[in-house]
């Protein structure tokens, strides 16, 4: 079973020509002359060629450009090549490509290099002039400069000086030089020499002499007999790294927690060096927010402390010419210190600076000084704003623009935010920026005015001009900068107004033009714009050329192409003026245009789809006034390679035998190259497979063997590919084929497709059904693909029940059809079946028109009129266009129209949004569309020319106000009116000394209104307010300024509200004021309650004044747990709240539970019941002890004897005084208890009698007694004092 099957030549088209496709002029404008522009679009281009026996070389392509960027100053030149131009062709089908046949490594022939020399100030300095005599001598070039050292030239003094110079032209140019502009003389100094075939200077210091007495400004001289360029000036800087002076530098003595600046100083070299800091051991100095480096290279405390004089700092200096390093002098600090201990763990405590007795203070700025400065920067360079402060604690640095925001996608933070690096500014970068620099003590700010100037940049730069005699053109050279640069013309390095009048020349500012040129007008001219910040020289040359036709393609190509195919033959020429191009087919006399053939501009020879008949030879003829040129080209149609027995999917058990069929039917004159993959890879070809020309064997199938197949038959013109799938079963498994071991499958591919009973606009098609796999076929989708519109795409046509297997298909007008079944089943879709054979209808007019008819204007004066364009299916004929017709809508004036092949038209010079009446009629070679409906379009919108009045605003409460305006007139909307706009902004607030951002915001009104509220107000502010009127363009002026006030409203929270709990005894709250005061604070409200678990205490109020920030509170017992809410107070009320708890005690939850437990009657029983048991218990120990007895003492025993013991040495323990005394082996707890450890019983438990003795192994040896054994030994008589204690340990 096919998997897959793909067809497709080489490229898109499968020809063996990838023909020149989209080019540009080489040269534009036309003036009186009857002559044309010189036009290069028909150089040869990309194309797979076979060339003559005369000539070995490999074809190569390059796209023709346009010879310079003159503008036409005729209007008759400039209708022509409007024409030239809508004639190209443009988008998808006017390239195809092929394999491309060319031999790697040679260079390309002579005449592609004469062709591309004429397009050279278009590519730039790639295209050298070719070595061949015959083309050298006939094509002249003016010099240009193509590689020149920088206009900073800085050198290694260590080196030998290079001063770069290179230029081109033909004949090749001479050099020379000034310095400080003065002729230079190389021939009079020994170490100055020059470079063969170049202007480059090379200074040699090799036998002696100093770098710095060549300093200066140079500027390179290339002349030919067409013309002088010139190079930039070129100012020579030797480099320069001075050494450090010495110093004798005290001890820096600085109080701790002052600032402190250490000063570098560098010494000034060229370019200027790098610094860092170091230790004089060369360390590193540690740079953080407190301790950092400048700009200007000094190191900056922001305050010291006592570890800062551990070490030393040394300023360092990298120069990179010489690649050294130069060490300053050493400072060694000095703190004064209140605490003068370092102890490291004040390091991490959490106000270190109180800790180490360091009194706080509000930041000052180290770097700049004041409260405002200045800076300029040059437009495309970077800008660096640079804020550096000192205060206690270390404060932070925020930084803001006014009226806007920073620029995100250049702005960047840099030196721990003290810097602000913005790249590439340019003129909307200007305004003023401040840094704001804050620390809990209070916050300053300092603002930076920012001017951007800019050096000359282009506009439009001036290019080469080649022309053909008696053309018209143009040199622009247009720059802008700041302040507006001033332009200077020179012609081969001499001011123009010093250069010999030229009646044929005009210049005019910033232009030069000519008129009627002639073979005498060459030469180069220079644009020098400069202003205070720099300067742009540039060089662009006049030529004029006149040259017979000459075929740049070699003669007799070859070129072969797929059947049904696009190709396009090119005949690449050139002439001057322009030769004009025909094409002929056999030696027949008429000119090949129309039908099947399209002749592009260029000279190309598009054949729409080759036949065989389109074999052949054909003939292009270049002329013009100074001759004519042809060249042949062999046209070969080949047949397509197809593979017409593909493999199919198989299952087969592991150890048999597998063969994989592809036949394939090509072409008998190209040569057939059958390959396979497995899995997209290449097949490795084992000794276990047999490739052969129509099929793959696999002997002894294997598991590895498993995948997917692929069969590649191909020639040097396409390609043609299928794909199968091997399964491999094991040895158990018995089915013959992957598909019948399922139940049910998708339906195999319907096959054998046929076409019957043709028709206009109909067609039988009938095909035969696939094995449906175990479940019936419910549907058949005929799909169908056109090859002029959508090649390769196919599109539903129709769907029929599963029981048919013909169905009459009704088709569209000039639709070259092909079609394809698939069938469905509930499982899925088969695959596709085959292509059928193509049918192409008939043509006919369209019977429909372009939907989505709109007009809408892109500017001010002009409307675009767009519309879905129609496809295949709806063209129903070749060369479908449209007939676009339009008229101011209410007025009798005739309608205009225009023929359009695309999708849109512009209309210009319309006035400012008028409606029109749109018609759009569809058209092809057989007729026109049904007439179309009219569509009202509007021309482009300008921008409101007036603004709302009588602006009226009126305070609804302290966040929101509402506004009412007069209605502009309609007139003056210049558009559809989309809405009123207000900006407003807050300007400023009501409280002293209150910083707030004055960023715009904007409320929108939609529609016609006249009345709207704008929310979201800070309280208790001043703002300001403009109203505007909106259209689809944009904003109209601004309404007069409006300036209102917000009332007081409550404040918003209290900052860093802070509950700590010291000890069990207090409570300490701290917090900061309102982010937001929004009116005059008036105090603090204060209201906690107590909680342990789900008991809830008593609320209590307290009130603070506005300066309060602290609270301590007395806990009114050591377990519960207080909730406290904070909120700040204005004469409006209270604002929002902050919210937290005291912290939790260690032992919280098991108070609460023993809390909860202790009310519960069964725990008050139990605990009554215990008391009752250890009374009686009491009672008992008490009567024994009356009676003297003894208690029984336990065996093995092995409690130590402390040495404190007493009675140690006899072994005896007398308890009787020490009732109260801590037993061995137990210990006190925290309420005077005893508690029991490891042995259940202890030395209490034993007798006190005297009898006692030890064992030989240091055992106790005793009596135990029982009140009940009537076997007591002698000795053990003696009564025994215990404590209750001791009893109760015994009994356990």
């Amino acid at each position: 079973m096919r998997r897959l099957a793909a067809r497709g030549a080489a490229g898109d088209a499968g020809e063996a020509a990838a023909p020149a496709a989209d080019r540009t002029d080489c040269a534009r404008g036309r003036g009186r002359s009857p002559w044309r522009l010189i036009d290069l679009r028909a150089i040869w281009d990309t194309g797979v060629v076979l060339p003559a026996a005369d000539w070995k070389g490999p074809s190569s392509g390059v796209a023709g450009r346009r010879l310079n960027k003159a503008e036409a100053l005729s209007s008759v030149r400039k209708a022509q090549f409007e024409r030239l131009e809508a004639a190209r062709p443009r988008g998808p089908g006017s390239r195809e490509r092929g394999p491309v046949l060319r031999m790697a490594g040679q260079q390309p022939p002579p005449w592609v290099l004469a062709a591309l020399l004429l397009c050279l100030p278009s590519l730039g300095g790639a295209i050298e002039i070719p070595m061949d005599p015959s083309i050298q001598n006939e094509l002249s070039q003016p010099p240009t400069i193509t590689k020149q050292s920088v206009k900073d030239h800085i050198v290694d003094p260590r080196d030998n000086i290079l001063i770069e110079c290179e230029a081109k032209g033909n004949p090749a140019p001479s050099f020379h030089w000034t310095r400080n502009s003065r002729f230079f003389n190389i021939a009079k100094d020994p170490r100055v020499s020059m470079r063969r075939r170049s202007g480059t200077l090379v200074i040699d210091f090799r036998s002696g002499g100093r770098p710095e007495e060549y300093e200066g400004e140079y500027q390179c001289f290339a002349r030919n007999k067409f013309g002088t360029a010139l190079s930039n000036r070129i100012r020579l800087q030797v480099s320069k790294s001075p050494l450090w002076p010495k110093e004798n530098l005290d001890p820096v003595v600085v109080q701790e927690g002052a600032p402190l600046t250490l000063q570098c100083n560098p010494p000034p070299g060229l370019p200027s060096p790098v610094i860092f800091w170091m230790s004089s051991s060369m360390e590193p100095i540690t740079q953080d927010k407190r301790v950092s480096q400048g700009h200007n290279g000094d190191l900056y405390f922001s305050n010291v402390m006592l570890p800062d004089m551990q070490t030393d700092y040394s300023c360092n200096a990298r120069f990179h010419f010489t690649h050294t390093i130069q060490q300053k002098d050493a400072f060694t600090l000095k703190v004064l210190t209140n605490h003068p201990y370092n102890d490291s763990s004040l390091r991490n405590h959490p106000d270190m600076y109180s800790a180490r007795g360091v009194a706080e203070r509000t930041p000052s700025f180290m770097y700049p000084q004041g409260t405002a400065s200045s800076q300029m920067v040059l437009r495309g360079m970077d800008l660096l704003l640079e804020c550096i402060a000192s205060g206690v604690p270390t404060p932070d640095i925020a930084w803001y623009k006014k009226g806007g925001d920073l620029p995100s996608d250049k702005a960047k933070f840099e030196n721990f935010n003290k810097a602000l690096r913005i790249t590439n500014v340019s003129e909307e970068d200007s305004g003023e920026y401040f840094c704001l620099a804050s620390n809990k003590m209070g916050s300053i700010r300092h603002t930076i005015s920012v001017r951007v100037k800019a050096a000359p940049y282009w506009l439009d730069e001036p290019k080469n001009l080649i022309l053909a005699p008696g053309e018209d053109g143009r040199l622009v050279c247009r720059a802008s900068g700041n302040p507006k640069p001033t332009v200077q013309w020179m012609v081969n390095g001499e001011p123009l107004q010093s250069a010999p009048p030229n009646p044929n020349r005009e210049v005019a500012g910033d232009t030069i033009i000519f008129r009627d040129t002639q073979i005498s007008s060459r030469a180069v001219y220079q644009c020098n714009t400069s202003n205070e910040h720099g300067y742009l020289l540039a060089n662009a040359f006049v030529s004029v050329l006149d040259v017979p036709p000459r075929m740049l393609s070699p003669r007799n190509q070859l070129i072969r192409v797929i059947l049904y195919n696009r190709t396009r033959l090119d005949c690449p020429f050139f002439g001057s003026p322009i030769p004009t191009l025909r094409w002929f087919k056999n030696g027949q006399g008429s000119n090949l245009d129309g039908g099947n053939y399209h002749v592009y501009e260029n000279g190309s020879l598009e054949i729409k789809m080759t036949r065989k008949e389109d074999q052949g030879i054909y003939t292009c003829v270049a002329t013009n006034i100074l001759g004519k040129a042809e060249n042949q080209v062999h046209l070969e149609v080949k047949d397509p390679t197809r593979i017409y027995r593909m493999p199919e999917d198989q299952v087969a058990k592991r150890g048999t035998t597998v063969q994989l069929e592809c036949r394939v039917k090509h072409d008998p004159s190209l040569k057939l190259t059958v390959s396979w993959l497995k899995d997209d890879e290449p097949l490795y070809v084992s000794n276990r497979m047999k490739k052969e020309d129509e099929s793959l064997t696999i002997f002894g199938v294997a598991e590895r063997d498993q995948g997917s197949y692929t069969c590649i038959a191909s020639t040097e013109l396409d390609q043609d590919l299928a794909k199968a799938y091997l399964t491999v079963l094991a040895d158990q498994a018995t089915p013959t084929n992957r598909l019948a071991a399922l139940p049910k499958g998708r339906p195999d591919r319907p096959r054998d497709l046929e076409l019957t009973d043709l028709a206009e606009r109909s067609v039988r098609l009938t095909w035969i059904p696939g094995d449906d796999n175990n479940s019936p076929i419910t549907d058949y989708v005929v799909q169908f693909e056109e090859d002029q519109f959508q090649p390769g795409v196919w599109h539903d046509h129709s769907k029929f029940p599963g029981s048919v297997n013909s169905a009459v298909l009704h088709l569209s007008p000039y639709v070259n059809y092909q079609f394809r079944v698939i069938a469905v089943n509930e499982v899925g879709s088969s695959h596709p079946s085959l292509p059928s054979e193509r049918y192409r209808t008939s043509g006919a007019p369209p019977e429909s028109n372009p939907a989505d008819v709109k007009g809408e204007g892109t500017r001010k004066n002009n409307m675009e009129i767009t519309w879905t364009p129609m496809n295949a299916t709806s063209a129903f004929g070749p060369n479908l266009r449209y007939i676009v017709k339009w008229r101011r809508r209410e007025t009798r004036e005739a309608w205009s129209n225009v023929t359009v092949w695309g999708s849109r038209h512009v209309v210009g010079q319309t006035p400012v949004y008028v409606p029109y009446e749109i018609r759009v009629q569809a058209e092809n070679d057989f007729g026109k569309g049904p007439e179309p409906d009219t569509v009202i379009g509007y021309s482009g919108e300008d921008y409101p020319r007036a603004a709302p009045t009588d602006v009226k605003i009126r305070v609804l409460n302290s966040t929101a106000v509402s506004l009412q305006w007069n209605r502009v007139y309609s007139d003056t909307v210049q558009g559809q009116l989309r809405e009123y706009r207000a900006y407003y902004w807050r300007e400023s607030s009501l409280l002293k000394n209150l910083w707030v951002s004055q960023k715009r915001q904007q409320a929108s009104f939609p529609g016609d209104r006249l009345r709207g509220v704008v929310s979201r107000l800070f309280p208790y502010s001043n703002y300001k307010l403009e109203m505007v009127v909106v259209n689809g363009r944009g904003d109209g002026p601004r309404s007069e300024t409006k300036e209102f006030a917000t009332p007081e409203g409550v404040p918003s929270a209290p900052r860093r509200f802070r509950v700590r709990q010291p000890n069990l005894e207090t409570i300490h709250l701290e917090w900061d004021h309102p982010e937001h005061p929004n009116g005059i604070l008036t105090g603090y409200t204060l209201k906690y309650v107590a909680f342990n678990g789900t008991k809830v205490g008593k609320q209590i109020v307290e009130n603070f004044s506005p300066n309060q920030t602290k609270f301590t509170m007395q806990r009114a017992d050591p377990v519960s747990r207080y909730r406290f809410t904070l909120s700040a107070r204005t004469q409006v009320g209270s604002g929002e709240a902050a919210t937290e708890e005291s912290p939790a005690p260690p032992n919280e939850a098991y108070t609460n539970n023993q809390a909860d437990i202790a009310t519960q009657g069964w725990f008050i029983g139990l605990m009554c019941a215990v008391a009752l048991l250890v009374l009686i218990l009491l009672i008992v120990c008490f009567i024994k002890r009356s009676r003297g007895g003894k208690y029984p003492v336990r065996e093995k025993k092995d409690v130590p004897l402390g040495p404190e013991d007493p009675k140690e040495e006899d072994g005896s323990f007398d308890y009787s005084d020490e009732d109260n005394k801590p037993l061995q082996g137990s210990q006190t707890s925290l309420d005077g208890t005893i508690k029991q450890q490891e042995s259940d019983d202890s030395l209490v438990d034993y007798g006190e009698g005297g009898e006692g003795q030890f064992n030989e192994d240091g055992s106790f040896i005793g009596q135990y007694t029982v009140k009940k054994d009537k076997e007591e030994t002698e000795g053990n008589e003696s009564s025994e004092a215990t404590s209750p204690v001791n009893a109760i340990y015994s009994l356990a």
